[in-house]
């Protein structure tokens, strides 16, 4: 098992990588973060609620399923959520530069790092 902060700065190895965190749900507190280019702390918070609307309406909806992640796509960057299987309420926050980082790699690469990360 891999640390907290040695994980988020392996993240950060992938080409296009800016940020990661991650984030505990139930609070919109940073646990751990690592780069720069965004508010991580403002981040955190404000993808809490996408975390909790996604829920909301899948239980709305009555989808017996788990959200594996969560892609916001902008002009320049790529933005990953993801919740932690092993670990109920916390969730993987990465940002990616689009022009540089290569989505499908990325994706693969938070979940190695989410399978080997002690928290």
């Amino acid at each position: 098992m891999a640390a907290l902060q040695q994980s988020l700065d392996e993240l950060l190895n992938l080409d296009g990588a800016l940020a990661s965190a991650v984030v505990d749900a139930k609070s919109g507190m940073l646990l751990g973060q690592a780069g720069c280019g965004v508010d991580l702390e403002l981040a955190a918070a404000g993808n809490t609620e996408v975390v909790r609307a996604k829920l909301k309406t899948m239980k709305s909806l009555a989808l017996n399923d788990v959200i594996e992640d969560i892609l916001i796509t902008l002009g320049r960057q790529y933005h990953i959520i993801r919740p932690m299987a092993k670990h109920e309420g916390v969730f993987m926050y990465y940002v990616l530069d689009k022009v540089k980082a290569n989505l499908a790699l990325a994706r693969r690469k938070l979940q190695e790092v989410e399978g080997q990360m002690a928290i």
